[in-house]
Protein backbone atom coordinates (compact mmCIF):
# COMPACT_ATOMS: atom_id res chain seq x y z
CA UNK A 1 0.00 0.00 0.00
CA UNK A 2 0.52 3.61 -0.66
CA UNK A 3 -0.62 6.60 0.53
CA UNK A 4 0.58 10.03 -0.52
CA UNK A 5 0.06 12.78 1.91
CA UNK A 6 0.26 16.20 -0.02
CA UNK A 7 -1.17 16.73 -3.39
CA UNK A 8 -3.08 19.64 -5.24
CA UNK A 9 -6.00 19.23 -7.38
CA UNK A 10 -8.29 22.28 -8.57
CA UNK A 11 -11.36 22.61 -10.05
CA UNK A 12 -11.87 21.74 -13.64
CA UNK A 13 -13.04 25.20 -14.94
CA UNK A 14 -9.79 26.91 -13.13
CA UNK A 15 -7.30 23.75 -13.11
CA UNK A 16 -4.98 24.84 -16.28
CA UNK A 17 -5.31 28.67 -15.24
CA UNK A 18 -4.25 28.16 -11.97
CA UNK A 19 -1.37 25.23 -13.10
CA UNK A 20 -0.13 27.77 -15.59
CA UNK A 21 0.50 31.00 -13.40
CA UNK A 22 2.07 28.42 -10.65
CA UNK A 23 4.40 27.34 -13.19
CA UNK A 24 5.51 30.45 -14.89
CA UNK A 25 5.58 32.07 -10.78
CA UNK A 26 7.73 29.12 -9.13
CA UNK A 27 9.64 27.96 -12.56
CA UNK A 28 8.31 24.41 -11.83
CA UNK A 29 7.02 22.04 -14.55
CA UNK A 30 3.67 20.11 -13.58
CA UNK A 31 3.37 16.30 -14.14
CA UNK A 32 -0.73 16.75 -14.25
CA UNK A 33 -3.46 18.77 -15.58
CA UNK A 34 -4.28 19.84 -12.02
CA UNK A 35 -7.68 18.28 -12.11
CA UNK A 36 -8.73 14.95 -9.74
CA UNK A 37 -8.40 12.93 -12.93
CA UNK A 38 -5.02 14.17 -13.58
CA UNK A 39 -4.28 13.04 -9.93
CA UNK A 40 -5.73 9.46 -10.23
CA UNK A 41 -3.83 8.89 -14.00
CA UNK A 42 -0.86 9.77 -12.03
CA UNK A 43 -1.54 7.61 -8.65
CA UNK A 44 -2.43 4.49 -11.04
CA UNK A 45 0.86 5.01 -13.09
CA UNK A 46 2.33 4.52 -9.39
CA UNK A 47 0.50 2.10 -7.59
CA UNK A 48 -0.71 5.12 -5.20
CA UNK A 49 -4.25 3.93 -2.87
CA UNK A 50 -5.00 7.28 -1.33
CA UNK A 51 -3.93 10.94 -2.02
CA UNK A 52 -4.30 13.60 0.18
CA UNK A 53 -5.53 16.30 -1.17
CA UNK A 54 -4.19 19.83 0.27
CA UNK A 55 -6.66 23.38 -0.83
CA UNK A 56 -5.07 25.86 -0.33
CA UNK A 57 -6.85 29.41 0.66
CA UNK A 58 -5.13 32.62 -0.53
CA UNK A 59 -8.03 34.91 0.67
CA UNK A 60 -10.20 34.12 3.85
CA UNK A 61 -13.47 34.86 1.00
CA UNK A 62 -12.96 31.64 -0.96
CA UNK A 63 -13.81 28.99 2.59
CA UNK A 64 -17.12 28.31 1.29
CA UNK A 65 -16.26 27.73 -2.65
CA UNK A 66 -12.75 25.65 -1.35
CA UNK A 67 -14.71 23.93 0.89
CA UNK A 68 -17.65 22.84 -1.50
CA UNK A 69 -15.40 21.34 -4.08
CA UNK A 70 -13.53 19.49 -0.61
CA UNK A 71 -16.55 17.98 0.02
CA UNK A 72 -17.53 16.86 -3.67
CA UNK A 73 -14.37 15.61 -4.12
CA UNK A 74 -14.55 13.36 -0.66
CA UNK A 75 -18.14 12.31 -1.78
CA UNK A 76 -17.01 11.32 -5.39
CA UNK A 77 -13.91 9.07 -4.09
CA UNK A 78 -15.21 7.97 -1.01
CA UNK A 79 -15.84 4.67 -2.01
CA UNK A 80 -13.03 4.42 -5.09
CA UNK A 81 -10.07 1.62 -5.44
CA UNK A 82 -8.03 4.34 -5.31
CA UNK A 83 -9.21 7.03 -3.22
CA UNK A 84 -9.05 11.00 -3.11
CA UNK A 85 -9.12 12.32 0.44
CA UNK A 86 -9.35 16.19 0.58
CA UNK A 87 -8.66 18.50 3.65
CA UNK A 88 -10.10 21.82 3.78
CA UNK A 89 -8.45 24.88 3.64
CA UNK A 90 -7.97 27.56 6.39
CA UNK A 91 -6.68 31.02 6.60
CA UNK A 92 -5.68 32.85 9.41
CA UNK A 93 -8.03 35.99 8.83
CA UNK A 94 -10.98 33.97 8.55
CA UNK A 95 -13.62 35.13 10.64
CA UNK A 96 -14.47 32.82 13.79
CA UNK A 97 -12.35 30.10 13.47
CA UNK A 98 -13.66 28.22 16.09
CA UNK A 99 -17.11 27.72 14.36
CA UNK A 100 -15.47 26.74 10.78
CA UNK A 101 -13.30 24.41 12.51
CA UNK A 102 -16.27 23.18 14.26
CA UNK A 103 -18.12 22.71 10.80
CA UNK A 104 -15.09 20.79 8.58
CA UNK A 105 -15.30 18.58 11.78
CA UNK A 106 -18.88 17.89 11.83
CA UNK A 107 -19.22 17.47 7.89
CA UNK A 108 -16.47 15.15 7.89
CA UNK A 109 -13.12 16.59 7.43
CA UNK A 110 -9.95 15.07 8.95
CA UNK A 111 -7.87 17.76 8.72
CA UNK A 112 -6.83 21.47 7.29
CA UNK A 113 -4.11 23.12 5.26
CA UNK A 114 -2.80 26.73 5.68
CA UNK A 115 -0.10 27.94 3.78
CA UNK A 116 1.63 31.56 5.52
CA UNK A 117 3.44 32.77 2.48
CA UNK A 118 0.13 32.17 -0.21
CA UNK A 119 -1.46 33.60 2.99
CA UNK A 120 1.01 36.34 3.75
CA UNK A 121 1.50 35.83 7.02
CA UNK A 122 3.85 34.11 9.41
CA UNK A 123 3.20 31.07 11.45
CA UNK A 124 3.20 32.58 14.94
CA UNK A 125 0.29 34.85 13.75
CA UNK A 126 -2.78 34.82 16.22
CA UNK A 127 -5.40 32.91 13.81
CA UNK A 128 -2.57 29.94 12.99
CA UNK A 129 -2.93 29.67 16.58
CA UNK A 130 -6.21 29.95 16.54
CA UNK A 131 -6.14 27.31 13.95
CA UNK A 132 -3.92 24.71 15.68
CA UNK A 133 -5.52 25.05 18.81
CA UNK A 134 -9.10 24.56 17.23
CA UNK A 135 -7.49 21.69 15.51
CA UNK A 136 -6.52 20.21 18.60
CA UNK A 137 -9.93 20.96 20.24
CA UNK A 138 -11.66 19.00 17.30
CA UNK A 139 -9.08 16.26 16.33
CA UNK A 140 -7.90 17.51 13.58
CA UNK A 141 -4.10 17.45 11.56
CA UNK A 142 -3.22 20.88 10.21
CA UNK A 143 -0.75 20.52 7.52
CA UNK A 144 1.40 23.70 6.62
CA UNK A 145 3.69 24.77 3.98
CA UNK A 146 7.17 25.13 5.30
CA UNK A 147 10.87 26.28 4.90
CA UNK A 148 11.14 28.69 1.37
CA UNK A 149 8.59 28.53 -1.41
CA UNK A 150 10.03 28.77 -4.62
CA UNK A 151 7.61 30.92 -5.72
CA UNK A 152 8.54 33.37 -3.31
CA UNK A 153 12.38 33.42 -3.29
CA UNK A 154 14.19 36.55 -2.25
CA UNK A 155 10.73 37.26 0.33
CA UNK A 156 11.53 36.49 4.14
CA UNK A 157 10.26 32.93 4.39
CA UNK A 158 7.00 32.76 6.47
CA UNK A 159 7.09 29.23 8.38
CA UNK A 160 10.79 28.80 8.74
CA UNK A 161 12.25 26.16 11.94
CA UNK A 162 12.89 29.16 14.11
CA UNK A 163 8.94 29.96 14.37
CA UNK A 164 7.49 26.43 14.01
CA UNK A 165 9.46 25.68 16.75
CA UNK A 166 7.32 28.32 18.88
CA UNK A 167 4.46 27.39 17.60
CA UNK A 168 5.00 23.87 18.50
CA UNK A 169 6.33 24.60 21.54
CA UNK A 170 2.90 26.90 21.89
CA UNK A 171 0.04 25.13 21.15
CA UNK A 172 0.84 21.44 21.44
CA UNK A 173 -1.11 20.28 18.84
CA UNK A 174 0.00 16.44 18.57
CA UNK A 175 -1.08 16.26 14.58
CA UNK A 176 0.50 18.96 13.01
CA UNK A 177 2.43 18.04 9.91
CA UNK A 178 4.85 20.24 8.95
CA UNK A 179 4.98 19.85 4.93
CA UNK A 180 8.52 19.64 2.21
CA UNK A 181 10.29 17.55 5.46
CA UNK A 182 10.19 20.21 7.98
CA UNK A 183 11.76 23.08 5.99
CA UNK A 184 11.74 23.26 2.21
CA UNK A 185 15.86 24.23 1.36
CA UNK A 186 16.07 24.43 5.32
CA UNK A 187 16.54 21.11 6.47
CA UNK A 188 19.82 21.69 8.43
CA UNK A 189 17.88 23.86 10.77
CA UNK A 190 14.88 21.89 10.68
CA UNK A 191 17.56 19.10 11.89
CA UNK A 192 18.90 20.90 14.66
CA UNK A 193 15.78 23.13 16.00
CA UNK A 194 12.78 20.47 15.19
CA UNK A 195 13.48 16.78 15.29
CA UNK A 196 13.57 16.70 18.80
CA UNK A 197 9.74 18.02 19.08
CA UNK A 198 6.55 16.68 18.57
CA UNK A 199 5.75 16.89 14.79
CA UNK A 200 5.47 15.12 11.92
CA UNK A 201 7.05 15.91 8.54
CA UNK A 202 5.90 14.77 5.36
CA UNK A 203 8.25 14.12 2.14
CA UNK A 204 6.81 16.13 -0.23
CA UNK A 205 9.16 18.01 -3.32
CA UNK A 206 12.03 16.68 -1.07
CA UNK A 207 13.40 13.52 -1.95
CA UNK A 208 14.58 14.01 -5.48
CA UNK A 209 16.23 17.36 -4.16
CA UNK A 210 18.05 16.73 -0.28
CA UNK A 211 20.74 14.75 -0.22
CA UNK A 212 20.21 11.27 0.46
CA UNK A 213 22.48 11.25 3.64
CA UNK A 214 20.68 14.63 5.40
CA UNK A 215 17.72 13.40 4.93
CA UNK A 216 18.32 9.61 6.33
CA UNK A 217 19.83 12.04 9.43
CA UNK A 218 16.50 13.62 9.84
CA UNK A 219 14.65 10.56 9.59
CA UNK A 220 16.38 9.14 12.44
CA UNK A 221 16.78 11.87 14.77
CA UNK A 222 12.47 12.48 13.81
CA UNK A 223 12.15 9.06 14.45
CA UNK A 224 10.68 6.79 11.74
CA UNK A 225 7.40 6.97 13.28
CA UNK A 226 6.66 10.67 12.29
CA UNK A 227 7.45 10.61 8.71
CA UNK A 228 4.94 10.11 5.88
CA UNK A 229 5.35 9.44 2.46
CA UNK A 230 4.39 12.84 0.11
CA UNK A 231 5.09 14.25 -3.26
CA UNK A 232 3.35 17.79 -3.55
CA UNK A 233 2.01 15.87 -7.02
CA UNK A 234 1.46 17.90 -9.86
CA UNK A 235 4.98 19.53 -8.88
CA UNK A 236 6.21 16.25 -8.54
CA UNK A 237 5.45 12.64 -9.95
CA UNK A 238 4.76 9.86 -7.88
CA UNK A 239 6.44 7.14 -9.41
CA UNK A 240 10.04 8.84 -9.50
CA UNK A 241 9.73 10.28 -6.04
CA UNK A 242 8.42 6.45 -4.88
CA UNK A 243 11.29 4.79 -6.66
CA UNK A 244 13.56 7.41 -5.19
CA UNK A 245 12.38 6.58 -1.44
CA UNK A 246 12.66 2.50 -2.15
CA UNK A 247 16.18 3.60 -3.18
CA UNK A 248 17.19 4.73 -0.08
CA UNK A 249 17.06 1.13 1.05
CA UNK A 250 15.62 1.94 4.79
CA UNK A 251 14.49 -1.78 4.90
CA UNK A 252 10.86 -2.74 4.95
CA UNK A 253 9.87 -1.80 8.05
CA UNK A 254 10.85 1.69 8.19
CA UNK A 255 9.71 1.83 4.15
CA UNK A 256 6.14 0.86 5.14
CA UNK A 257 6.10 3.46 8.04
CA UNK A 258 6.88 5.60 5.83
CA UNK A 259 4.50 4.71 2.80
CA UNK A 260 1.49 4.07 4.62
CA UNK A 261 1.59 2.82 7.93
CA UNK A 262 2.19 6.26 9.95
CA UNK A 263 -0.23 8.10 7.28
CA UNK A 264 -3.14 5.31 8.33
CA UNK A 265 -2.47 5.74 12.02
CA UNK A 266 -2.89 9.15 11.83
CA UNK A 267 -5.49 9.46 9.61
CA UNK A 268 -7.62 7.31 11.43
CA UNK A 269 -7.70 4.56 8.94
CA UNK A 270 -6.03 1.52 10.47
CA UNK A 271 -8.83 0.68 12.38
Amino acid sequence: MVIDFHTHIFPEKIAKSTIDALQKRSNGVAYTDGTDAGLLLNMENAGVDIAVSLPVLTKPTQFESVTNFAISINEKYKNSSRRIISFAGMHPECEDIPKKMRFLKDNGFLGVKIHPDYQNSFINHEGYISILNEAKENDLIVVTHAGVDDGYKGEPVKCPPQLCAEVIKKTNHKKFVLGHYGAHRQWNDALDLLCDLDVYFDTAFTVRTIDEELFKKILYRLGEDKVLFATDCPWRDMKQDLQTVKSFNLGKEIEDKILYKNALKLLKLDK
